[in-house]
């Protein structure tokens, strides 16, 4: 697969009317020149999608043997696995990973692709399919394949894997409503889309069912101790739950054990159902109901769908799909 040409510095200074050393001064440091100039270079450089290259230039057109990968988080154990499975697939086929985290911003999303981008590497593995403008117009003029990973149901740039976060939560609520279950909140943090995703699947069964939906959320970083806290608040202002549903395993873990130092026994008192399926939930008593998600599975496939447009054997634009559903499963433990 042929990169495209990029815009360079002649292409955004022939667009504003000033030479390319103008262009390379405010590059360095846009004190340099004047604030209307400062104002047309940067509306310019967002209208080509221009990307710094700190790649030799002869280098410009050959394979980088590199791949980017963007992840949210480096600490989240859903993430460490994607990225196990994804360099299971590119050591292998000596390609090296460039790895950057952006903590679920997207100002941050954007500076690390442009950075990674100036290295001209030859395919990217992105974590979400939101994305600023700018970093958008980036990609469509890079011209490599990306790969968008962990949902298949928001639309994307280019080839989305994972599972469907809205069906998968739906599917767990209505687990829990048939269970007998019929005040379950929602406990959510780190606000991203999945997350609102799988409020719209709980939403969706709760009301299909004639039930209250309700969510507890925090911007905060999941873990057990906040898990715990999320907990409490729910006692504190829904004392009626019955069952809790959580965007992921750390909420869920660490709101059973709060529960048993409270002396509330899951889940005679309290269901508690989680999202992922970490080992930690399948090794505490009671044992975690859960989504299974396939993570390493994700990883694997998204590095091997992105090897195989880099392919230079053949044109594959027509042999692999857009979307790359690999489902989920639930788990039915002990707590529910």
């Amino acid at each position: 697969m042929n990169k495209k040409r990029r815009p360079n510095l002649q292409d955004v200074a022939d667009l504003v009317g000033v030479t390319k050393m103008t262009v390379s001064r405010f590059l360095r440091d846009p004190q340099q020149v004047s604030i209307p100039v400062q104002q047309k270079l940067e509306q310019a450089i967002n209208h080509l999608g221009y990307i710094n290259n700190r790649a030799p230039s002869m280098l410009s057109a050959a394979k980088s043997q590199a791949i980017g990968v963007l992840v949210p988080s480096l600490t989240n154990q859903v993430f460490a696995e994607v990225i196990r499975g994804i360099e299971s697939i590119t050591d292998s086929a000596n390609y090296q990973t460039m790895l950057a985290h952006y903590s679920y911003c997207p100002d941050q999303e954007e500076k690390h692709i442009a950075s990674l981008l100036s290295y001209n590497i030859d395919g990217l593995l992105l974590s979400d399919t939101e994305h600023n403008p700018r970093t958008i117009q980036m990609l469509k003029t890079s011209g490599i394949p990306i790969i968008e990973m962990m949902d298949t149901r928001s639309s994307h740039i280019g080839i989305a894997v994972g599972f469907d976060n809205k069906r998968a939560a739906s599917n767990m609520t209505e687990t829990l409503i048939k269970k007998g279950y019929d005040r379950v909140v929602y406990l959510a943090a780190r606000l991203d889309k999945r997350t609102e995703l799988k409020y719209q699947g709980y939403q969706q069964a709760m009301l299909k069912h004639q039930l209250n939906p309700v969510q507890i959320s925090t911007q905060s970083a999941s873990s057990f101790s906040l898990g715990a806290q999320l907990l409490q608040q729910t006692l504190d202002e829904h004392p009626q739950t019955n069952a809790i549903f959580c965007t992921n395993d750390d909420l869920a873990v660490g709101a059973i054990f709060e529960c048993q130092r409270q002396g509330i026994k899951v889940p005679d008192n309290m269901a508690i159902a989680g999202f992922h399926g970490h080992d930690i939930g399948q090794a505490i008593v009671p044992k975690l109901t859960t989504v299974m998600t396939p993570r390493e599975a994700i990883g694997q496939t998204a590095a091997k769908a992105l090897l195989a447009q880099l392919d230079p054997k053949g044109n594959h634009d027509d042999t692999v799909q857009s979307t790359i559903d690999l489902g989920f499963s639930i788990h039915l433990g002990e707590s529910t």
